[in-house]
């Protein structure tokens, strides 16, 4: 028996892949607003525009490898060398526009970054500091209006379905199902 094989989860969590219990389990929806991890699910999200999660998390320590641990000023001096290296490596998500997107937006991210103090910071603007509760939906007023701004900003695969995803990962949208074993309501 492996951990957790007891507890009910999101309808959504396939419980064959022990990397995504393991994301469900400890860190989907459970705040975390550490700049580093921001960027880091940043970058990820905006990679499954089109596929599953459950394929961007298949991936992740190949993105992590490939993409310096996310180190975002590492991220922010990609140039054509690099997207070519990353071009060609079968670990990650090879979307050519998506890699271009991602450097585009790490230098948008540490813009908003030195605007605000954190990304966080940003996000309060938007959020007040809240944790919305909400469960079935993929998108909302929030995400709408931070993918606005992010667009009006310059970045690219942040689509208000994105957001909301990126908003749930991060905890400021806790979207837990009623019979999951981590549901709690406001």
């Amino acid at each position: 028996m492996r951990y957790g094989d007891f507890m009910n989860r999101c309808k959504w969590c396939n419980l064959k892949n022990e990397l995504y219990v393991e994301y469900h389990d400890r860190e989907w929806g459970i705040p975390n607003f550490d700049d580093d991890y921001l960027f880091e699910m940043l970058i990820l999200e905006s990679f499954q525009a089109g596929l599953s999660w459950e394929c961007v998390l298949n991936k992740r320590k190949s993105f992590e490898l490939a993409y310096d641990r996310f180190d975002l000023e590492k991220v922010c001096t990609y140039d054509d060398n690099k997207i070519n290296e990353l071009l060609e490596n079968e670990d990650i998500i090879r979307n050519k526009l998506k890699i271009k997107a991602s450097i585009n937006n790490a230098k948008i991210f540490r813009s908003i970054k030195n605007e605000y103090g954190t990304f966080y910071n940003y996000l309060k603007v938007f959020t007040d500091g809240k944790t919305f509760y909400e469960i079935g939906k993929v998108t909302s007023n929030l995400s709408d209006l931070i993918s606005s701004d992010l667009q009006r900003r310059g970045m690219k695969f942040v689509g208000s379905t994105i957001i909301y995803s990126y908003l749930q990962a991060i905890g400021i949208i806790y979207s837990h199902e009623k019979d999951c074993f981590m549901y709690k309501s406001c």
